[in-house]
């Protein structure tokens, strides 16, 4: 894709099935400028890449020819609302479809009728289908007023055509009642949109932590004061402090001060970067002790947080190829559908004798009964079975449930999959890049060896107690029986050197080595002890690998895949956990 272009991302509304996605993406593919379009039915989003020409207007004019909203900025609750709008509607008609399903069901294999049964499947099946599905129904009007048809439509006259075939009924007419097989497809029907609705909730909500992770403010310094300023308005080469325990809310280069940086949400690493002055720093990172002084360089939709989130939408507006031929086929597949359907009918009530002659035998080893005493009944019959049968689509539910199912599955043992389309492709992996730090390892600091004289101990864990470091809570849970020291005089902790405290006229210290040896190696970090001055004792501190990881490369091995580990740790540390 050219650098040129263009790369915009909205949420359109009102799209009930794949049909309705596939009709926007050719309509907005005709505006002249557009290069790539992707609609995206379980995310409702929308995403083009155009020439700078393409505006906004011209995309909502585009979308509102189709029949469908197009927003630019969604309500942040707009997903969860709608995932519990479905629940409800679901629940309503299942609390009316199950009991009519139930008395069906006695009618159709004991043979035991309830004369009320007309009435009540007349009333609350009608209940059911024109309150319960109502918003089904507006989708297959909406489709029929723009002179097209998608799920929706197969579904609105199933149900539509099976309850008006129970008012024919009641009425005296020799046709079969199917009024609730009509709130059977819509119980359907709806299960399916509750599954898509779950899963649009889950992938806002992957989206909303993202953003979490960029303060909504800044600390911004003007003059002598500081003043809280929102990030949205901060502009680059701006001055911000960010404080000790703090994100930092935006890209840029330390001007002063000196901490640690928690950068784990950008490179996986556990232990904390050192920051100074000259370095770079990026928004989202935590600032874990120390005042920084940051120089902003980038703001807005520059910065690598919204890049990153980019990232994440335009990945969830992607299209897995085989639903991309779901929706190639389903586009004309319920035009077809309603055609055969009608056929079907039309042979039935004309051929009548003939065809009953021929379905005799066949229909004895039904467990119900058929009803085909007249050509009407036939000709009912036949027309609403052939749409039941095609409903829920098989290609439109199936898809969207197999992917649910298998995410799900891979969740619960530990395997996030962002991009759904890594599923189909799956078989075709035969390389594997493992991030080291998370993944092969724990992914968090672990004292591997030490050494401390007891009476030291206490006061090493009164140090460390005071300390937000991480490397202090892997020391303080080696040392965590030791008995509590006095309350020091003073304390006090130099960000990047260690932590002092001072009890009467001993001071300890623990923090970086200062002398170089055989154990303070690359591969480890060592926080040394002191007394007075005088090294005293020593704690070693990695990153332990996971207790599978050598089984699971093992396996991968014997499947064909190559296993490669990417690290942006030091050599000597890589090296020990590659070997």
């Amino acid at each position: 894709m050219e650098n040129t272009e263009n790369k915009m991302n909205f949420r359109i509304t009102g799209m009930t099935c794949t049909t309705c996605s596939r009709i926007v993406e050719r309509t907005v593919a005709k505006i002249e400028g557009v290069t790539f379009v992707s609609v995206n039915l379980a995310t409702e989003s929308l995403f083009v890449a155009a020439s700078d020409n393409v505006t906004f207007e011209m995309l909502e004019a585009a979308v509102k020819k189709s029949g469908y909203n197009i927003l630019k900025d969604a309500p942040a609750d707009l997903d969860e609302v709608r995932f519990k709008e479905a629940r409800v509607d679901l629940i309503f008609i299942m609390a009316i479809g199950i009991p009519l399903s139930v008395l069906m069901f006695i009618h159709m294999f004991f043979g035991i009728h309830f004369h009320w049964y007309g009435y009540l499947e007349l009333i609350a099946g009608g209940t059911a289908i024109f309150y319960g599905g109502r918003k089904t129904l507006r989708g297959a009007w909406i489709a029929v007023t723009h002179a097209h048809t998608n799920m929706d439509t197969l579904i609105a006259i199933s149900a539509a055509a099976s309850w008006i075939t129970c008012v024919m009924n009641l009425m005296g007419l020799n046709i079969p009642s199917f009024g609730t097989v009509g709130v059977m497809i819509l119980m359907l029907h709806l299960t399916g949109r509750y599954i898509e609705s779950h899963l649009r909730d889950r992938a806002a909500k992957q989206v909303k932590a993202l953003l979490n992770l960029q303060p909504r403010e800044a600390r911004v310094i003007i003059g002598d004061e500081t003043r809280m300023v929102p990030t949205a308005a901060v502009k680059p080469e701006t001055l911000i402090r960010v404080n000790a325990g703090e994100r930092i809310p935006l890209d840029g280069i330390v001007e002063e001060g000196h901490s640690g940086v928690d950068e784990s949400m950008l490179t996986g690493e556990s232990l904390p970067i050192i920051k100074e002055s000259g370095d770079n720093v990026t928004g989202g990172a935590m600032n874990l002790y120390g005042t920084l002084i940051i120089k902003t360089t980038k703001a807005g939709e520059d910065t690598f947080l919204s890049q990153m989130l980019d990232l994440v939408r335009e990945a969830q507006g992607s299209k897995v190829p085989l639903q991309a031929m779901a929706d190639r086929i389903t586009l004309k597949f319920v035009p077809a559908v309603i055609l055969l359907a009608s056929i079907s009918a039309l042979a039935w009530f004309f051929m009548f004798p003939s065809m009953a002659k021929f379905f005799a035998p066949f229909a004895a080893y039904l467990p119900w009964g058929t009803a085909f005493s007249s050509p009407s009944g036939a000709a009912a019959y036949a027309f609403v079975a052939t749409l039941v049968i095609a409903c829920p689509c098989a290609l439109g539910l199936a898809t969207p449930l197999a992917l649910v199912v298998s995410t799900g599955e891979a969740s619960r043992i530990g395997l996030l999959i962002r991009n759904a389309e890594a599923i189909q492709t799956l078989r075709e992996v035969n390389c594997a890049i493992l991030d080291k730090t998370g993944t092969i390892t724990r992914g968090e600091p672990s004292v591997t060896e030490w050494d401390l004289p007891e009476e030291a101990r206490p006061y090493v864990y009164a140090l460390e107690s005071s300390s937000g470091h991480p490397l202090a809570q892997a020391i303080i849970n080696v040392i965590s029986k030791a008995e509590p020291a006095d309350k020091p005089d003073e304390i006090t902790e130099i960000a990047g050197e260690g932590v002092t405290g001072i009890w009467k006229d001993t001071k300890w210290f623990a923090g970086r080595p200062q002398l170089n040896s055989k154990k303070y190696d690359k591969e480890r970090t060592v926080v040394e002890i002191k007394k007075n001055g005088t090294v005293v004792g020593y704690f070693a501190i990695t990153d332990l690998i996971r207790e599978d990881s050598a089984s699971a490369v093992k396996e991968m091995k014997s499947l064909g895949i190559e296993p490669i580990m990417a690290t942006g740790d030091r050599m000597g540390a890589a090296l020990r956990i590659a070997q």
